[in-house]
Order: C-alpha cells, then sequence, then structure tokens
C-alpha cells in the first residue's frame, strides 16, 4: 500500500526528489517496499528494532535516530497523534530548511487528522490518495518545533516518552503482575519487553535478584527505562526478544508480552515470547506472566513448562506461574493447576 503511493508520487511528481543528498524514511515497518526510492541515498531512521534488523537485511542504512541533515524525507505516520506529531517535528528540524517532507498513512493511522494539523501550520501540496491512505507533502522549516517529543514524569515518578507503550499511566495488567510477584525472586531475572521499566524497578525490590536484563524492541522505551532505573544490577539491551540470546541463562522470567502487530492482534508475536522465555530459563527456571485472558497462550505454555499454575487475575488478565521448562524433545505433561 504504501509503495503504491510512493511510486505514483515519483512518477507523477508529487514527490520532487531532489538530485543530490540523502533522504532519510522514518518508521517504516518490516515489509514496507521503499524500492521506488534510490536505495544509496536512503536512510531508514527506526527505533523498533526488528524494523532496523530487517531493512539493515536489504542493505538500507539505518540508525536508530535521525543524526544527519537530509535533503529530503518520507515519514511512514504511526498511529498515535502525539508520536505523530513528535515524528514530522523530528523529520521538520532534520531535514534542511526548505526541503521536501512527504507524509504516507493508512486513514486507519490518522493521516486525514494529521492532514488537518498539518494544514493548519504549513504549507501543504494536495493530497494523494491511494490504496485507502495518503501521501502529500510540505516544506521542512521550524513550524513544527513545539510538537517535538518532550518527555512526561507520571505516577510514580515514572519518565516516558509519546509512542512508547502505556506512556500515559502504568499498564493494568503490569501493575497487577508487579503485585504478585513474590517477596524472593531468583538470582538472574529478565524482564522481557521491559518498556520504560515499571516491571523492571518492582523487580529489584524484590529479595535474591544479582542482576536483571531488561529486554526491549523499542530504543525510545528502553532510553526511559535507563533513567527510570539507576540500580547497578540493571543492563539494558535493545533487541528483538524472539532472537536475543542472553549471555546467561536465566533463573526467572517476567513478562506482560506484547499482542499487537500495527493496529493488528497477532497472538502469535506472544506466543513467540513464551518460546523465547522457555529457551532463556535454566531447567529449574521460573516465569511469571500476564496476560489477557482471551489469548490462546495456556496450549502453547503446556507444550513448554512441566508444570503451569493460574495464579488469579481479574476477569481481564490471568496471572501465571510456570516452572519447570521442557526441553524442545520432551513430551509436555501438564494440567494446569488453579488456587
Amino acid at each position: 500500500m504504501r509503495s503504491s503511493r510512493l511510486e505514483l508520487a515519483l512518477q507523477s511528481g508529487a514527490l520532487p526528489l531532489p538530485e543530490g543528498g540523502l533522504i532519510a524514511v522514518y518508521g517504516p515497518r518490516t515489509g514496507d517496499d521503499l524500492s521506488s526510492l534510490p536505495k544509496a541515498r536512503v536512510q531508514v531512521v527506526t527505533g523498533f528494532r526488528p524494523d532496523h534488523d530487517a531493512f539493515a537485511a536489504q542493505g538500507y542504512a539505518v540508525r536508530h535516530d535521525g543524526t544527519a541533515r537530509y535533503a529530503a524525507a518520507v515519514v511512514c505516520l504511526p498511529r498515535a497523534r502525539a508520536a505523530a506529531r513528535a515524528l514530522l517535528a523530528q523529520a521538520a528540524a532534520e531535514v534542511a530548511p526548505g526541503g521536501i517532507i512527504a507524509v504516507d498513512g493508512q486513514k486507519t493511522d490518522g493521516i486525514d487528522t494529521a492532514l488537518k494539523d498539518l494544514r493548519a501550520r504549513v504549507a501543504v501540496s494536495n493530497a494523494l490518495s491511494k490504496a485507502h491512505g495518503k501521501l502529500f507533502t510540505f516544506a521542512a522549516s521550524d513550524a513544527l518545533a513545539d510538537w517535538a517529543a518532550t518527555s512526561g514524569i507520571i505516577a510514580g515518578g515514572f519518565q516516558t516518552l509519546p509512542g512508547t507503550f502505556s506512556a500515559d499511566a502504568p499498564d493494568a495488567g503490569s501493575a497487577l503482575l508487579a503485585a504478585a510477584l513474590p517477596a524472593k525472586l531468583g538470582g538472574r531475572v529478565a524482564d522481557l519487553g521491559a518498556g520504560w521499566g515499571y516491571l523492571g524497578r518492582a523487580i529489584l525490590a524484590r529479595d535474591g535478584v544479582k542482576s536483571l536484563d531488561l529486554i526491549e524492541a523499542d530504543f525510545a522505551a528502553l532510553s526511559c527505562a535507563r533513567i527510570n532505573i539507576t540500580d547497578p544490577r540493571a543492563s539494558f539491551h535493545w533487541a528483538d526478544v524472539r532472537s536475543h540470546r542472553p549471555a546467561h541463562l536465566m533463573d526467572t522470567i517476567v513478562m506482560n508480552p506484547p499482542f499487537h502487530t500495527g493496529r493488528d492482534a497477532d497472538p502469535a508475536l506472544g506466543v513467540a515470547f513464551l518460546r523465547a522465555a522457555r529457551a532463556m530459563l535454566v531447567p529449574s527456571g521460573v516465569l511469571w506472566l500476564v496476560a489477557n485472558r482471551g489469548l490462546p497462550y495456556m496450549p502453547v505454555l503446556a507444550t513448554l513448562f512441566r508444570q503451569i499454575d493460574d495464579i488469579g487475575g481479574t476477569p481481564a488478565f490471568r496471572l501465571t506461574r510456570c516452572t519447570l521448562p521442557l526441553r524442545p524433545e520432551e513430551k509436555p505433561h501438564v494440567p494446569v493447576h488453579r488456587r
């Protein structure tokens, strides 16, 4: 969808690229086809590690932040309005004054709202509509400076940034899991999908913790976690949980796994986190998990752990304690124990 609009914009002259200089592409997602742009001049800017790695594997220059002065840019609009404004402000600041910035997005991602917001600030081209989305352009200037991402302080003194998961308050599932953790945890602990550090801080408050690996794919969220957690036992890993291999196996894993890819619910993503957790645990290891009750995780857990304990929750969330991870060749056992 994005590729069809880009190609049409370039062919029709709606997106006139300069003859030289770097072209930033902000926030493309895995599967986006950027082949209509001159690859040698493109620099993909994304802080989401799976997308970073996917474009790097295709041979694109990739950065988690935009540190160059660009001749032009394409902004792939994110869903959240605050995050979209921050990304547009970043492009306007990093593209040379007067350089063209193309904004591309689906209607379901709020492209019409972004167009309306920008028209109140800058001169915007006519929008090119195709494949349930729009692409339009404007010239870089300092007119969007007040849209730049600024950190906020929420309950508990945590710092967050626009576009990070649960930026306005701790996620209800994470709060539930933090309260359910026992007074003592194993020595080596990992928080998979650590976000901006809410669960990490709760883990480090427990006895017995010698080290904590916070593993997070969103660079902005992990940057906040580094500020929110200053305990020397913590180490921070910008990584895709599904492919990350820790230096040591873990005694304990704590997680509230993501289950969305873009707009759509994707239980397979959460399942991949469960499998990654099993692979990271020592044979006597323990997984503490919170997840939406509607997600089909229990049959998967039965193939990964010898014992599964349903330890309560709420009508919306299930808390689960899983122990004794199975080796891949072992047959699943398991009734689920409730209390």
